[in-house]
């Protein structure tokens, strides 16, 4: 590692402490960046990790938030950089970014641009208006709309428009609907807590054809680093998140090119992601979604494989000469075990040959940084016992 990194007093402040901010920790970490972790729970992953001075806050968003960023910002001697690992942060940090202090550092596009990327009608909207490849879409805002699923092929994937908690607790992430009558019976129930709903035209095609490129963008537009990726199971299968994936280095130069354009195009600036989906009938990429001004969930695939975003976008923004991209051959998967399993089973037992012979790193296990792992398993071990009484 650069000896200027590891001189480096500008500390990264990650907030969150999920599996995405455990990724993100052990990235700058090993690297010598001095870290500091914001969460609720003392018990978080990234909060358990040996990395880092753990901060408890009481809360990920709003004004309680950022007054303890205003706090921490006094006490440090210098600039901090900010990575944000949830989404409910991102509203609240791009809302009141004019009441950061100076001192903390984020790159992020305008806030109305930001909002419509995270807002999948107004990514939608957008992606069509730079003639970007994505599948039609239809918004529900109530039941008068279900007349417009007439213009849709179906099947389809009925989704929230945008991430909503209260959604995310009664309901799955996403439902696979085979007809507009299966689409109205759904919504029925979902209409009362989350009216903002979209349904979008399915791409055939199983877990392992969904590909993400994951980018930071700079001041000028240029791609500081660029890595892209293969799911390789979902969990929920077909329409949940990342279970297991792995590089996708035969396809990094199309799925590049394709995610900086439209990047360039719609003025997007930070750390972000596009998701794509590959026609199992024409081997054509589709847009998916975007994750924006926040990490991935699987940000620690790049890492992995040879590409660290993470501390690219931390010697970037500090000013500090990038390191050189090494890519790990053969690829590394990067598996969260339990969801992996899961998905292993209800999806038959379907085995990725691509990925045989790749080297799995556990999204919780490493050997010089075990408590992760070690509370993950008594978790899990605690939860059979209730079980069996």
């Amino acid at each position: 590692m650069s000896n200027k990194i590891k001189q480096s007093k500008t500390p990264a402040i990650v907030i969150g402490g999920g599996i995405n901010a455990l990724g993100v920790v052990r990235s700058l970490g090993p690297a010598g960046v001095p870290i500091i972790v914001l969460d609720t729970e003392i018990t978080s992953p990234a909060m358990r990790s040996r990395y880092g001075r753990k901060m408890l806050v009481p809360a990920l968003e709003g004004l309680e938030l950022i007054n303890c960023l205003k706090i921490l910002a006094n006490e440090l001697p210098g600039q901090a950089m900010l990575f944000l690992t949830e989404e409910k942060t991102i509203n609240t940090v791009s809302e009141q970014r004019a009441q950061l202090p100076p001192n903390l550092l984020i790159r992020l596009p305008d806030h109305q641009r930001l909002m419509q990327l995270m807002h999948k009608q107004g990514f939608q909207e957008l992606a069509e208006a730079c003639a970007a490849p994505i599948p039609r879409t239809v918004r529900l805002e109530g039941l008068q709309d279900l007349t417009k699923l007439h213009t849709l092929n179906f099947p389809c994937v009925l989704k929230p428009s945008k991430k909503n908690y209260t959604y995310g607790a009664h309901f799955k992430k996403a439902y696979k609907v085979n007809s507009a009558n299966e689409v109205a019976k759904l919504y029925a129930e979902i209409e009362p807590i989350l009216a903002d709903m979209v349904v979008q035209e399915w791409i055939e095609g199983s877990d392992a054809e969904i590909y993400f490129c994951m980018q930071y963008i700079g001041q000028l537009g240029e791609v500081i680093g660029s890595f892209c990726g293969r799911k390789i199971r979902s969990w929920p299968p077909r329409i949940g998140g990342t279970a297991s994936c792995t590089a996708a280095w035969e396809q990094a130069s199309e799925l590049s090119e394709t995610t900086r354009a439209f990047f360039q195009q719609t003025g997007f600036t930070g750390m972000g992601s596009m998701e794509y989906k590959r026609d199992a009938r024409n081997g054509r990429f589709f847009m998916v979604e975007p994750t924006v001004a926040r990490t991935d969930f699987q940000e620690e695939i790049a890492t992995i494989n040879g590409c660290n975003l993470v501390l690219a976008a931390y010697c970037y923004e500090c000013g500090i000469p990038l390191e050189p991209v090494h890519p790990v051959e053969p690829p590394r998967i990067w598996r969260d075990a339990q969801a992996d399993r899961w998905s292993f089973e209800e999806g038959d037992g379907v085995i990725d040959q691509p990925s045989q012979s790749h080297k799995i790193v556990d999204s919780y296990w490493r050997w010089n940084d075990p408590l992760p792992w070690i509370d993950f398993i008594s978790d899990r071990i605690a939860q059979r016992l209730r079980w069996k009484n």
